[in-house]
């Protein structure tokens, strides 16, 4: 039977509740546990197909085409393991699923309620996880409490812990304790509150973890445990950093995963963390490095910095695994589009993902920059399809040259769709041509990556592309190509597939590792 830890938050949304589940997570992985993670989020989109980045940062995509929240990349980076689609769940699949058996007349005339159908369809979800092979199973609960969104949630969760019994199942609740500039003091009434709403709705948290810009006195921390009714060993401090390996490191310092595991009833183990404090020390040494690498990424989403949180946290990861320090500026396409000269000074570009026609003539310009330059360059998706229309246009002399999504009469739809318009989302079979960058790159002739695009690159002009320099160096089974380079630039390189989604904090993808390899020379 799976035991469960049930993380909310709770006084003001954007804590990191996401990277403090998938800390625990992986501590308690690391004592050799088995663990799953889940979280539920109370919007009513049924998955993250149609949101904008602006909303939630970058859509994450799982092996089997789950597209969720950016938490689930933190969760994957974090616990160095494949989550499917069930890992999140969204108020939209939950209500679907029930208003769906109503229609089938599963529930025997009924009035559908929200309890318990709604709390009991939630309850369902959860209990899938409850497998053998699974030790531990973390759920986030997303939103703040008090949402009146995410209210079923807690009380779908109240019922759990009846229902699993005391010893298998445990309450985090994440909160802000700010601090009076002022008086330098911490104020603990925001938790307080806040673990009274959750006393009302039946859940008395276990575990209270405070995030904080400065560390809490003991006397802010006496304070919580004794007016929220948790024990002063439940009462651990996270404290703002910029160094992301330092957070479980910082949580196991405190016994975190200890204290957890007890409430739980599980043997507390020495955790194998070495890799995380290598990580950790490379991190630190890197941010006293005077010397750095200045990567830009060119994306029309730049207001938002989690857009791009997979390709970020890879070309981090790339470079600490190097020992070089990068710095990752996000420049939009569309003052690329007015002038060039704002990628001057880096020593790699990005161009990155993304869908509709606005911004893409900043990501053309970028293409041409990078080419023309010899600035080491990655496309990644529409950045990619930028890649190979500027290469068209400019070399090839196809004039027109477009995407079929922006103008399905072009005289040359070098990006195009090759089966019925649908999305390909997921991981499929990627078969690498022998003898290019991209094969010494891999080290091997077929991987597994994961996509998601609508339109490809065309086959048909791959002759022609090959006569003037440029080499289609993947290919789908069905010989659809999904990667190109050029031979004669030291890195310029487009992948209509996904390679960040691959990338964890402990490891890289192969081409990011690359990329940083040739602008560190």
């Amino acid at each position: 039977m799976s035991k469960y830890i049930f993380v909310t938050g709770g006084v003001v949304s954007g804590l990191g509740k996401g990277i403090t589940a998938a800390s625990m997570a992986m501590l308690i992985k690391a004592q050799g546990y088995t663990v799953d993670m889940i979280k539920f989020d109370p919007y009513f989109n049924v998955d993250s197909l149609y949101l904008s980045p602006y909303q939630h940062g970058e859509v994450f995509v799982t092996d089997d085409g789950g597209e969720g929240d950016l938490v689930l990349g933190h969760y994957e980076r974090f616990l160095d393991q494949n989550l499917s689609e069930n890992s999140n769940i969204t108020s939209g699949k939950i209500y679907s699923a029930v208003i769906r058996r109503e229609r089938e007349g599963a529930y025997d005339g009924e009035s559908v309620q929200v309890v318990p159908h709604i709390t009991d369809e939630i309850k369902h979800t959860l209990y899938t996880l409850n497998r053998p092979e699974t030790d531990v199973v973390v759920c986030e609960i997303g939103g703040v409490v008090g949402d009146i969104e995410n209210h079923p949630y807690l009380e779908a969760i109240r019922q759990c812990r009846n229902e699993l019994g005391k010893g298998n199942a445990m309450y985090v609740h994440v909160t802000y304790v700010p601090i009076i500039e002022m008086s330098g003091e911490h104020k603990t009434k925001p938790t307080q509150n806040s673990v009274k709403e959750l006393q009302n709705i039946g859940i008395q948290p276990d575990m209270i973890v405070c995030r904080s810009d400065e560390a809490l006195d003991d006397g802010a921390k006496k304070k919580l445990s004794l007016f929220c009714n948790v024990d002063r060993s439940g009462i651990i401090e996270s404290v703002t950093t910029e160094n992301l390996y330092q957070v479980p490191l910082k949580l196991h310092a405190q016994n975190m995963d200890g204290v957890a595991l007890g409430k739980l009833k599980l043997e507390v183990r020495e955790p194998k963390l070495e890799a995380w404090q290598d990580m950790n020390n490379r991190a630190e040494a890197a941010k006293a490095n005077e010397k750095r690498l200045r990567v830009a990424i060119v994306g029309k989403y730049v207001e938002k910095v989690t857009a791009y949180q997979s390709i970020t946290d890879a070309l981090i990861t790339a470079g600490l695994l190097k020992n070089e320090a990068v710095d990752i500026t996000l420049v939009s396409s569309a003052d690329v589009e007015n002038d060039t000269a704002v990628l001057n000074g880096y020593d790699g570009i990005v161009i990155g993902p993304g869908f509709g026609e606005r911004g893409f003539n900043g990501k053309l310009a970028a293409a041409k920059y990078a080419r023309e330059n010899d600035v080491p360059c990655l496309m990644i998706g529409m950045g990619a399809q930028a890649g190979i229309i500027e290469f068209a246009r400019d070399v090839c002399n196809m004039t027109g040259a477009d995407s079929q999504e922006f103008k399905s009469d072009t005289p040359y739809s070098v990006v195009c769709n090759v089966e019925p318009p649908m999305l390909k989302k997921g991981a499929f079979p990627t078969m690498i041509t022998p003898g290019t960058y991209l094969s010494r790159i891999y080290g091997v002739q077929s991987v597994s990556e994961r996509h998601r695009h609508r339109f490809d690159f065309s086959s048909t002009y791959e002759q022609l592309f090959l006569r003037n320099g440029l080499v289609f160096s993947a290919h789908s089974p069905t010989g659809v190509p999904e990667a190109f380079e050029i031979p004669t630039n030291k890195f310029f390189i487009g992948t209509v597939y996904n390679p960040e989604y691959r990338s964890r904090l402990l490891s890289t993808h192969p081409i990011f590792a690359e990329f940083i390899k040739v602008i560190a020379q």
